[in-house]
């Protein structure tokens, strides 16, 4: 069953920040690829009345299109889901599909407490992440040395091979602490590492890119500029490789990776990822 430029709107609708339901969406949409959607996220849905308000949206909107629109729901309160399921939608409803299944498992019932997933502004989760993305921000681009030592992983590459945003989706995601640093002609000259580095070499992990690629993200920094020819990119790029075989460094490129699938490969081989859980 085919059908091109299909068109569709989807509802994120959630008692909380709506962050895991729209995350969980894109993963399911991004499978048909020959259709368009639009979602609207509808969070802090948490009581009758904002029900009632969302489920009034969700059949406008059938109404108007034509189409029952897709509802991704992480509605805990079974009461509350069952209001919305109301709606003139197709219902998918995350928690419902996952948890009875995992009480029958488990023997026992769940909280149904509303965001649990994110954690609240006091708990012990929250404060680490807090504290891993501030001293991945204090500890970006080597601008600061000391510390570093407590540093779960230390990345190293070129100027703008996507050093900073890793950084920050590790540390906002998993509370890793990650400190950056870029790798410099001065360091290819001298052919070693920064000395600022040599005492947590274990804790390296090198990030690459193509020239190609290097060069137009550095073009639309400093545009016609030595730093992002693509002689310049070549050099930088090779010169750096170069380095991190010399030193043992795993490395990935990250050309054609989205953030998700570097942070996934920097847990992975540096051995980080019984730390999240």
């Amino acid at each position: 069953m085919t059908s091109t430029n299909v068109e569709r709107t989807v509802f994120i609708v959630s008692d909380g920040t709506g962050i895991t339901a729209e995350t969980f969406s894109h993963s399911v949409l991004s499978q048909f690829e020959e259709a368009q959607f639009r979602s609207t996220r509808l969070p802090f849905i948490d009581s009758r009345e904002k029900v009632e308000e969302a489920v009034a949206k969700i059949n406008r909107c059938a109404q108007d299109t034509g189409k029952p629109p897709l509802v991704f729901s992480t509605l805990v309160n079974p009461d509350m889901a069952a209001l919305l399921k109301d709606a003139n939608g197709i219902f998918l409803d995350l928690f419902g599909t996952f948890v009875k299944p995992l009480e029958e498992a488990l023997g026992m019932k769940s909280s149904h407490s509303i965001g649990r997933s994110h954690g609240s502004g006091t708990s012990q989760k929250y404060r680490n992440r807090i504290e891993a993305i501030n001293f991945s921000l204090s500890h970006d681009d080597g601008q600061y040395v000391h510390g570093l030592d407590k540093a779960d992983v230390i990345l190293v590459g070129v100027s703008r091979c996507g050093k900073t945003p890793t950084s920050l989706y590790l540390a906002m995601q998993y509370a890793i602490k990650v400190a950056n640093f870029p790798l410099i002609p001065e360091d290819f000259e001298r052919g070693t590492l920064p000395a600022t580095l040599a005492p947590f070499r274990k804790k390296l992990f090198g990030l690459s890119i193509l020239p190609e690629r290097l060069s137009e993200v550095r073009n639309e920094r400093r545009p016609n500029s030595k730093y992002s020819t693509l002689e310049q990119c070549r050099y930088e790029v090779a010169e750096a490789e170069r380095l991190m075989r010399i030193e043992s460094i795993p490395f990935v490129s990250t050309t054609t990776r989205s953030i998700e699938e570097i942070s996934t490969k920097v847990l992975q081989e540096v051995g980080l990822e019984a730390h999240i859980y």
